[in-house]
């Protein structure tokens, strides 16, 4: 299954597109929708908070498996080459966004979420405690980890990548700011990482059937979940995480029988950078122009804006994003001596096709 372009992995870039729409999703109604002081019935924004909640065990675990996915022939290559084109990457990328977000998020202060306040937090946020960018610092440590653990048995690497997982998300560990996030999604990373062919097998195999029984599991462990308060129980979330990656590449690879829909996710699973490090700023904004209006609505545009606003402003959040993307100097989606490199490749690839065709 490969897409026209570069023969990209069409279902991997499916996957991609869904879980970064989900996380801006995610964002719009914890940051903003939640947030509006509502005048109506609380029906529709239970029913919006629900359903961000059953999909939580999937959107950021599927993200780093598919990432881990991508990262078998990286981790393959000397240290020297992995530690400049991927961990000096990411960790440029996170440094760079969090300076970024630190000075637009001044100019929102009633926005909710984590900002650095404070020479000292945005130190913290910089090395231990990462921002909201956490995905981006975690990709450069998991890097390290899996090239560092390369010569150990498999086996051993994901058991102590789960048992980390079931510590933090059992509460077991000081986990201040998005560390937690860290500590719990290195495993779908190695999971990715180490089980590349069993992966591509479930999304080449993907049919409704197999979604079926894997969606059964997956609702009966949320409901138990819910019903008991059972987040922390050691090591039901990943579980149920990992239960939710194999629904996720199921999904993703019965969306790619549907051109139409496919092309479109997959265009947004190739660009999840720019929408990752500019959508939380974006929406910032546009929370504090819409959060007075919104709030002070009349009882029937609170309704119409209860069931529609976070589809729309998501759409409206990453439409911005790419627009933006288009725009925006490439080295702040890229390490700038890359970025020159592949400019100068460029023109001297050019330079020689206009020599070839130069008349004897």
């Amino acid at each position: 299954m490969l897409t026209p372009e570069r023969g990209r992995i069409a279902w991997a870039d499916v996957a991609k597109g869904i879980c970064i729409l989900l996380v801006v999703l995610w964002h719009v109604l914890m940051k903003h929708y939640l947030q509006i002081d509502w005048h109506i019935g609380g029906r529709a924004r239970g029913l919006w908070g629900t359903l961000g909640e059953q999909l939580l065990p999937l959107r950021m675990p599927l993200f780093f498996a598919v990432s881990g996915f991508f990262a078998v022939r990286a981790v393959q290559r000397p240290w020297p080459v992995l530690l400049r084109t991927k961990v000096a990457k990411f960790y440029y990328l996170y440094a760079l966004w969090l300076v970024v977000h630190t000075v637009v998020l001044s100019f929102v202060p009633d926005f909710g979420t984590e900002r650095a306040n404070s020479p000292l937090k945005f130190l913290a946020q910089l090395t231990i405690t990462p921002s909201n960018l956490w995905y981006l610092a975690a990709l450069a440590l998991y890097f390290v980890i899996a090239k560092a653990a390369d010569r150990v048995p498999t086996a051993i690497v994901l058991g102590l990548a789960f048992l980390l997982s079931a510590t933090a998300s059992a509460g077991l560990l000081d986990v201040p700011g998005n560390r937690a996030g860290v500590y719990q999604n290195l495993v779908f990373f190695l999971v990715g990482l180490h089980g590349k062919r069993l992966i591509e097998d479930l999304a080449a195999r993907a049919s409704w059937r197999r979604l079926l029984l894997m969606g059964i599991p997956y609702a009966v462990l949320l409901a138990v979940i819910h019903v008991f308060d059972a987040k922390t129980w050691f090591g039901l979330w990943p579980v149920v995480s990992g239960v939710a990656i194999v629904l996720g590449v199921t999904a993703a690879g019965l969306v790619t029988r549907w051109h139409r829909l496919s092309d479109a996710l997959a265009s947004v699973g190739r660009r999840t950078l720019p929408i990752y490090v500019l959508h939380m700023p974006l929406l910032a904004l546009t929370h504090a122009v819409l959060i007075g209006p919104l709030s002070s609505a009349s009882p029937t545009a609170q309704w119409i804006v209860a069931i529609a606003e976070p589809v729309v402003l998501t759409a409206f959040v990453v439409t911005l994003c790419l627009l933006l993307y288009r725009f925006l100097p490439k080295a702040l989606f890229d390490l700038p001596w890359e970025v020159s490199g592949r400019a100068v490749s460029r023109r001297g690839a050019r330079d020689r096709r206009c020599y070839r065709r130069r008349p004897r």
